[in-house]
């Protein structure tokens, strides 16, 4: 099998370098809008680097990962489905809604095989929790609390183009409320704050948020988020039914203390970033979809899915902006 992967910044590398390891995956197509950074990742692991883009097309390969900057997914995705390649793309599939309804329309019209990149979904305490919920272990889920807090900001030349931080960043969070639990988004109140760095203001993004998501069966979900958690990265979900409540992402590298007399103790080595964080899941995400491309498994997150969890973001962002708590089916959908 040859996999052409185009985009080898931070996560494309980190995808090229799974994929390199992998004993399936056979060999690798490597390209970027920048060819020289491209030819020295494949220097590094091994792999083909192609001299542009459309070289990946022209040469040939088996399947696609696109994991270049974002206002370029969209493109790439429609390219590769109409040429009949399997594409695993990195969140999100388009910058707006409007434009990952097309690219998925799109990819329905030609009976396309997409897989996108929602990675919490293979780590293992998400696994876990979604386990112990849908067995009924916690009886009756009333209350959900998610958070992602990043340690510090991104590029101000990142925030321009990253979508907001519901987006780009709680995406994930939504996603999760909805994997977890097995229910849908009805409704979601939000708010933000861009008191933080100027940055975010220039850019008409926020550096801290929270909502309220309402799901179908009357579970309320609270989602926090902030590009300035300077403790280190944490990510969590907490889980809480009539019958027990559990938490997942809270371990001895959690960047929290206790300020009770005979609480745990700090974290010696907090995480300092998903990639480190989430690594394995990343790992893991990859080589399900080199099954997939092989006819070995299912989709573990195919367009719906990823569009179901991008409307609870544009929700949020609509309700933010117009300060009112907004229904998910005011949005379009397929």
């Amino acid at each position: 099998m040859r996999i052409g992967l185009i985009g080898t910044g931070r996560i494309g590398s980190f995808h090229a370098a799974a994929l390199a390891r992998h004993p399936d995956a056979g060999s690798l197509l490597l390209a970027d809008a920048e060819p020289g950074r491209a030819a020295r990742l494949a220097d590094r692991l091994g792999a083909t680097a192609a001299p542009s883009v459309d070289q990946v097309f022209t040469w040939g390969v088996d399947a696609l990962v696109v994991a270049c900057a974002t206002e370029g997914h969209a493109d790439l995705v429609v390219r590769a489905v109409r040429g009949g390649l399997p594409v695993f793309c990195e969140k999100p599939l388009a910058p707006d809604l409007a434009r990952t309804l097309a690219v998925l329309r799109e990819a329905a019209a030609v009976g396309g095989l997409l897989q996108v990149g929602f990675m919490r979904r293979f780590d293992a305490g998400y696994r876990t929790a979604r386990e112990l919920v849908r067995s009924g272990a916690l009886g009756r889920l009333h209350t959900v609390r998610t958070m992602t807090a990043d340690q510090a900001p991104p590029p101000a030349a990142y925030l321009a183009a990253s979508g907001g931080l519901y987006r780009d960043c709680l995406v994930h969070d939504f996603d999760m409320a909805r994997w977890v639990t097995g229910r849908e988004v009805t409704e979601v109140y939000a708010t933000g704050s861009d008191a933080g760095p100027a940055a975010f203001r220039e850019s008409g993004d926020i550096d801290t948020a929270a909502a309220v998501l309402t799901l179908d069966d009357g579970t309320l979900v609270t989602s926090t988020g902030t590009r300035c958690n300077g403790a280190g990265y944490d990510v969590r979900m907490e889980l809480a039914g009539e019958l027990d409540q559990v938490s997942c992402g809270l371990d001895d590298r959690t960047p929290i203390a206790s300020t009770e007399p005979h609480g745990p103790p700090p974290a010696s080595k907090p995480w300092t970033g998903f990639l480190e964080r989430f690594g394995p899941a990343y790992e893991a995400e990859l080589a399900a979809f080199v099954r997939l491309v092989r006819g070995e498994g299912d989709n573990p997150c195919d367009g719906r899915e990823a569009l179901a969890a991008f409307r609870v973001a544009e929700a949020c962002e609509l309700s933010r902006r117009e300060r009112r708590p907004v229904r998910l089916e005011e949005l379009p959908d397929l």
